[in-house]
């Protein structure tokens, strides 16, 4: 029975958790990617050793996801209609690639919101018809918690946002779209969100970031005017939303920050969405950091201020900006748009890589070949011509969370598992699953 509340308990929860340890061995060694700081190339002790088991008080590690599943449709409800059965071979593709990750916490990008009078209705029917059932080789996984909220895309701005002329469409929405919601995000979690806890922050306009690079037309001599005072007066800084859901583990609590900045692309010479993407990535930045840096910050319900000092936490999203390649924008500092979070001295950088991504590298070319940065570290498989394939997926812990693995779900092609990546038209998505193991602080 599908459950009405973000929190489902069900009965086979017990024996999901003793599942949840299990990241399938050989056959999956390299779709896992490798291990930076464990002790194999797989990452198994990190996780299998995961506190997955609730009958321990204190879970040692924690496996966190993010995984852009384009799991979006074209049309409002479509996606609802399209998870009631469990026929859709694109959500058993994406499941899979779950299955065999196994996180214990996943943020999904490109999750269609389902809208206000059922927001969990998408979530519920993913987990029930999909995860919670076996796909291929994958083995059913249970989420019992879920976070969704809904997102700026798709809702009309009343603007022409892009200066074309006209008002409407999804160039002219607070986030790009062609209904409410699309493009939306959703947590899943084994273990309790403290819901009374969670901040988001759709509603955080654009404009109230202290130095905000907004854009410039032009074709003006004034400065930073491609939006007028009344279209500032309503943009938010966040195209999606950016949520702080925490999670309880055991003892301690970590901050899931969620995000889907836009990509630095689609626009004009103003850069309207590169700028935008640079302060959307900046929002966690100063967060993290907290203090007077975060004192601006607001959240939906009013309260200001950023992170606690010394709360846990990991970054995870879609964050459209590779540190080397591609259109993200550079700040007026000259620090690249990621390179904010990046080299952030609260962040830990694990550096996933996998097999797959150098080598399609090398056999699609193209754009590939011109790229400065490590191929192995590639989470996205774009059109070869520009801007090629990137590292635009992010699983980024705060320092006290140690690192013991990570890893990019993407084959090689001899893997057998191969074909839930594959190549263009993808079977799953052209993103793949990012996942990093931390430790927990005792």
């Amino acid at each position: 029975m599908r459950a009405s509340t973000p929190s489902r308990l069900t009965g086979a929860a017990a024996a999901a958790a003793l599942l949840a340890g299990a990241f399938l061995a050989s056959a999956s060694t390299a779709s896992a990617g490798t291990t930076p700081t464990g002790p194999t190339p797989d990452g198994g002790p990190a996780a299998t050793s995961a506190g997955h088991d609730r009958n321990h008080a204190t879970p040692r590690t924690l496996r966190a996801a993010t995984y852009n599943l384009s799991l979006n449709r074209a049309t409002e409800g479509e996606l609802v209609a399209d998870l009631s059965t469990g026929d859709d071979v694109q959500a058993a593709t994406v499941a899979e690639v779950i299955q065999h990750a196994n996180p214990d916490v996943v943020l999904l990008n490109e999750f269609d919101y389902s809208g206000d009078a059922d927001p969990y209705a998408a979530a519920d029917l993913f987990r029930e018809n999909y995860l919670e059932v076996p796909q291929g080789t994958g083995k059913p996984v249970e989420y019992p918690y879920a976070f969704v909220a809904p997102s700026n895309t798709g809702i009309p701005s009343g603007f022409d946002l892009n200066n074309d002329g006209t008002v409407g469409g999804g160039d002219d929405a607070l986030g790009f779209g062609l209904f409410p919601g699309q493009y939306g995000m959703v947590v899943l979690s084994k273990y309790p969100i403290q819901h009374r806890d969670v901040r988001t922050f759709q509603d955080f306009r654009w404009q109230d970031m202290p130095g905000a690079l907004l854009p410039d037309d032009p074709a003006t001599a004034a400065p930073a005017d491609w939006y007028s005072a009344e279209e500032l007066a309503v943009l938010p800084l966040s195209s999606k939303s950016h949520w702080d859901v925490p999670v309880r583990v055991g003892r301690e609590t970590v901050h899931v920050l969620a995000a889907h900045p836009t990509p630095p692309s689609f626009d004009g010479a103003e850069d309207r969405n590169g700028l935008r993407n640079h302060d959307e990535i900046r929002f966690w930045a100063d967060y993290v950091r907290g203090g007077r840096t975060a004192r601006y910050v607001y959240d939906d319900e009013g309260r200001r201020g950023g992170l606690r000092p010394g709360s846990s936490f990991v970054i995870v999203g879609d964050y459209n900006a590779d540190p080397l390649d591609g259109d993200s924008a550079t700040g007026d500092d000259g620090v690249p748009a990621i390179d904010q979070l990046l080299r952030h001295p609260r962040i830990t950088d694990p550096r996933p890589t996998s097999a797959g991504a150098p080598e399609a590298s090398a056999l699609q070319a193209g754009a590939n070949l011109t790229h400065e940065g490590d191929p192995a570290l590639d989470t996205a498989d774009f059109a070869d011509t520009t801007p090629g394939n990137l590292r635009v997926d992010y699983v980024l812990p705060s320092r006290d969370l140690r690192v013991r693995g990570a890893g990019v779900f993407w084959p090689a092609a001899a893997d057998p598992l191969s074909r839930l990546t594959g190549v263009y038209p993808f079977p799953s998505s052209d993103h793949r699953l990012t996942w990093t193991d931390v430790k927990l602080p005792k």
